[in-house]
């Protein structure tokens, strides 16, 4: 991948108002070549895997394909799943190293998530683990089908948005977003293919 033709221009940037929040969506951000060349480059090398994890006391298989990358060391955990982190790839360094000159935050891990079709979901969560530390910046990047991306207020129950995140689109979510607001990938019945996401994050310590 080349660096400098990666991302679109920052006019392409929307900053979207929530209380207790910051959204930011650059869509697109990846170039429609780009998006193109960088899904088919991750949906064909990544080694994909479909995890178990523990909710309200039962185990079930996670509803996508996932893969975890980053630093040595920074393991990642959440709903009683242990990730260790598989080296960087020349593809994501480069597209990290573009997202934090964008957004201006370091990262040092991304989760990969391969939703195969509209019957691969997410359920609703906060990305609020204490080893991603207070008010943490997640920047998401989408890749492939366009999927239907949901935000609930914790308390507030008038405050709700929908976005549609499309391919090659970035959407930042910062400030106190992962403390007040939940957020979900819901399934659909219509025809669709397949999706990648790619959440980058920065893991302030290991847990074992």
């Amino acid at each position: 991948l080349e660096p400098d033709s990666l991302f679109a221009p920052p006019s392409q940037l929307t900053q979207m108002a929530i209380p207790d929040g910051k959204l930011s969506l650059y869509a697109p951000c990846l170039s429609s070549a780009e998006a193109d060349r960088t899904f088919n480059c991750l949906l064909a090398k990544t080694p994909w895997r479909q995890e178990s994890i523990t909710l309200f006391g039962k185990r079930y298989q996670q509803p996508r394909l996932i893969a975890w990358y980053g630093d040595t060391g920074k393991t990642y955990r959440y709903s009683g799943l242990l990730l260790h982190p598989l080296p960087w790839t020349e593809t994501l360094i480069s597209l990290k190293t573009q997202v934090e000159a964008l957004v201006a935050a370091p990262f040092n891990s991304v989760l990969l998530n391969y939703y195969r079709d509209g019957q691969d979901s997410m359920g609703w969560h906060s990305d609020d683990e204490p080893e991603l530390g207070v008010n943490p910046v997640i920047a998401s990047l989408s890749l492939g089908a366009s999927r239907r991306f949901c935000l609930r207020h914790r308390s507030r129950s008038d405050a709700k948005v929908k976005l549609w995140l499309s391919h090659g689109s970035l959407l930042v979510m910062a400030g106190a977003t992962q403390h007040y607001w939940q957020h979900a990938v819901p399934k659909t019945a219509k025809a669709i293919g397949p999706r990648l996401n790619l959440t980058f994050r920065w893991v302030q310590t290991t847990t074992s």
